[in-house]
């Protein structure tokens, strides 16, 4: 799929968006200040010291000889994060934690990820037998990566070869028409996901079928539980799990 020619990422255009939308609901001083702080936190994140930190997520990628770790993503993508969302990829313990939470038979499901940044969580999907595996990223360094990632990749135990990675706009995402796992880490701020919330609810309504979301870092979970369209059906402290219907 190619990238949507209205869907902009550079630098000057992901600081206008986050500007225009801070500012619409904070007021100048406060987004003033906010900005101030997003910045400072990048700055202190691009030290050597706190590098050498983000490889601490790396045995995944050692173990299967994929790049999927934090600490080599350029600062480019780094600064974009503080605009949208930062990458962080998902522990494979708190994944199978995740998924052994839903009761389904996951060969009738598609398994998507709205910022999949460098494709682990596709990677750690395709251990269990998902009809179809998707991806959808944002930056288009990091879906090179996972494009990469998903070409290199070999495992006994993969259950799911039909796997791909997009760059598109989560925002403005399609979504099939198939049984979903829909799964967020945190990928996008409130007006980004509440878009989501609602393209998911226009697609449920024109095609009804079972859905679920794994809400990783569920920061803005209230969004779901004010949608008519879903109920909580578990997790934890680290995660929430939803059910349409």
């Amino acid at each position: 799929m190619d990238f949507p020619p209205q869907t902009r990422t550079g630098l000057d255009d992901a600081l206008r968006e986050w500007w225009t939308e801070n500012l619409g609901r904070s007021g100048a001083l406060p987004t003033l200040k906010k900005l101030a702080q997003e910045l400072w936190f990048f700055l202190r994140d691009s030290t050597p010291e706190q590098r050498r930190r983000r490889y601490g997520d790396v045995e995944y990628d050692w173990d299967h000889r994929v790049n999927t770790t934090s600490a080599t993503v350029s600062w480019h993508d780094r600064l974009l994060g503080v605009f949208y969302s930062p990458y962080q990829p998902t522990e494979p313990n708190l994944f199978r934690e995740m998924l052994q939470a839903l009761p389904i038979d996951f060969s009738k499901f598609t398994f998507i990820d709205l910022g999949s940044g460098k494709g682990r969580t596709l990677l750690m999907a395709s251990d269990y037998p998902f009809q179809r595996i998707l991806g959808v990223e944002l930056l288009p360094e990091l879906n090179r990566v996972a494009c990469d990632n998903l070409r290199s990749y070999s495992n006994p135990s993969q259950k799911c070869f039909d796997i791909e990675s997009i760059r598109a706009d989560a925002r403005d995402f399609e979504f099939p028409p198939d049984a979903l796992v829909l799964y967020l880490f945190n990928p996008l701020p409130e007006p980004g996901l509440s878009d989501v919330i609602q393209n998911l609810e226009k697609s449920l309504r024109t095609y009804p079928r079972p859905t679920f979301v794994l809400y990783h870092n569920p920061l803005l979970e209230h969004l779901f539980l004010q949608s008519s369209a879903f109920r909580k059906v578990g997790g934890t402290h680290q995660f929430s799990v939803f059910s349409a219907g």
